[in-house]
Formats: structure tokens, C-alpha cells, sequence
């Protein structure tokens, strides 16, 4: 497990670009028969990815856990960007087809990912963050989330959220995690952009094939960007906006832990304040 440690409000301002990237970014998701994990300070969080081929490949608890297994103290979301597969937990297996989510409470101790076709390979990306109490595991599948349309052609941000776990549908303790995808012909999202203080959020960018991205993050009045290839993570702290255009449509896992799970506590920022 690597351990990532963000800049303050001040010091990304002086970042060169690889400093930058190696902050804010998570590139080496999605490595074939690899389970990656980065630890980060912030909000405790942690992003990873499973991608089995015929071997299972396990949650391990690590010493940045200081704890005797992965999910002693945490709660863990999963959502499938690959073929289908299997997430065992505890001597229960859940199929997960392409975009089905599983949410895994606090307390379980075995968690292993394996994918049924060796040829067509699940790809199961990661995240978790601390549980101050355990609640049932549930899956839940693209149909089951609930839907809400957004955006218009005129503003190239048509787009579709997917809330796969968010209390009531799911309930946990301060995990909220969800999937966006965009229309054809639409490259922006979260535009005008937002921040909350109260949390950190990450996003996944996918569906990109070999085009690329451009993240904006940062305070309002000083923003930054980077360049997002498919399957990076950018991890963005309260105080920093997060927006971003592809050269086509995408889509993107969102995340977040903080102080609350309303979807809609967003501190908005006005065009007139980015610079």
C-alpha cells in the first residue's frame, strides 16, 4: 500500500507539474493480476484497484491499518468496470457484472476479488474509508441505483449520475459512491464547479480509450489542471474545486467521505470567481 500525502491550500500553487501529478493523482490503477491501494491522510481514504486473472486476489489489512484485517475498522465500496467477476467476502461470493457496486460494512474479515473468464477480466475499482459502526453488505446493480439526469446538449454536460450507495437505498456511515456517465458529444462535468468543505471526493475517469482529460482543481481564484488518462483517480481535498473535459464522453466513479452524505451539500462557485 502507498501512502499519499497531499499539498495544503498554499503549497500546490508552487508545484512544478510532476510534483502536481504525484500528489493529486493516482496513475497505476487497473494493472493485470495486481491489487493496487494508496492510502491517503486525508479523510483516511483509500483507492485501489482488483484486476484477478486466475489467481483471487485478496484485501490485505498492511501496517498503515495497524488493524488484523482490511475492514476491521473501515467499510469498503466496489464497483466493476470490467467483465464480470467475483467479490468473495467471507465465504459469500457476489457476481458483479460491468458497472454492479457492492457496498461491504465494517467487520468483514476475508475479501478476495476473482474474475470469471481469465480472457475477459474484471476490472473492480476500490474504496474505502473509516466505520465508526457495521452495516449489511449489499449489492447493487446499475438498474437498482437511482438515476437522475443532468446538464444539456447546448452545454456539453448532458450527462446521468447513478447512485449506487447513499443512504437510505444503501446505508453506511460516511461513504458515499456513485457513477457518471456522459451523453455522446458532451465532454464537460460538474460545470460550474463546486466545492465542500465538509469532505474529500475522488473520481475515476474511464471510458476514455486512448483520449485524454483535463481536471480542474484547486482554490476558485487559482485553479490548476491535470491531464487524466483512463483509469486514473485524481484525489481532491474540500478547499479545492473539481471539474473536467474529455476529448470525447466519458464517464466517472465519484467518491466521497467526510462529515455528511448529502449529495447536494455543495458550496457552488460562480463563473465571475474562476481564474
Amino acid at each position: 500500500m502507498k501512502i499519499i500525502y497531499l499539498a495544503d491550500q498554499v503549497r500546490y500553487q508552487t508545484m512544478n507539474t510532476d510534483e502536481f501529478r504525484q500528489t493529486f493523482l493516482v496513475e497505476d490503477l487497473f494493472q493485470r493480476n495486481k491489487l493496487v491501494l494508496y492510502y491517503t491522510e486525508t479523510d483516511r481514504a483509500i483507492v485501489g484497484s482488483a484486476v484477478p486473472i486466475k489467481k483471487k486476489l485478496s484485501l490485505p489489512a498492511g501496517k498503515e491499518l495497524a488493524s488484523d484485517y482490511f475492514a476491521e475498522r473501515r467499510e469498503v465500496g466496489i464497483i466493476n468496470i470490467g467483465n464480470a467477476g467475483s467479490v468473495k467476502v467471507d465465504g459469500k461470493a457476489y457476481k458483479l457484472l460491468n458497472r454492479d457496486a457492492l457496498y461491504l460494512g465494517r467487520g468483514a474479515r476475508k475479501i478476495s476479488f476473482t474474475s470469471q473468464d481469465e480472457k475477459k477480466l474484471a476490472k473492480f475499482y476500490i474504496l474505502s474509508y473509516p466505520a465508526h459502526q457495521s452495516f449489511p453488505h449489499q449489492k447493487v446493480t446499475q438498474k437498482e441505483a437511482e438515476m437522475v439526469h443532468l446538464g444539456s446538449q447546448e452545454m456539453s454536460n448532458k450527462r446521468t449520475i447513478y447512485k449506487y450507495i447513499r443512504p437510505p437505498q444503501v446505508e453506511s456511515c460516511q461513504l458515499v459512491m456513485g457513477l457518471t456517465t456522459l451523453e455522446k458529444g458532451n465532454v464537460w462535468n460538474t460545470m460550474s464547479p463546486h466545492t465542500h468543505e465538509r469532505r474529500t471526493e475522488i473520481y475515476m475517469y474511464f471510458d476514455l480509450g486512448k483520449q485524454i482529460l483535463f481536471h480542474f482543481m484547486g482554490k476558485p481564484e487559482k485553479t490548476r489542471h491535470l491531464v487524466v488518462r483512463d483509469g486514473q483517480a485524481v484525489i481532491s481535498p474540500s478547499w479545492s474545486i473539481h471539474a473536467g473535459a474529455g476529448t470525447q464522453a466519458y464517464s466517472f466513479i465519484w467518491g466521497m467521505g467526510g462529515e455528511n452524505q448529502e449529495f447536494d451539500d455543495m458550496d457552488g462557485v460562480n463563473f465571475e470567481r474562476i481564474n
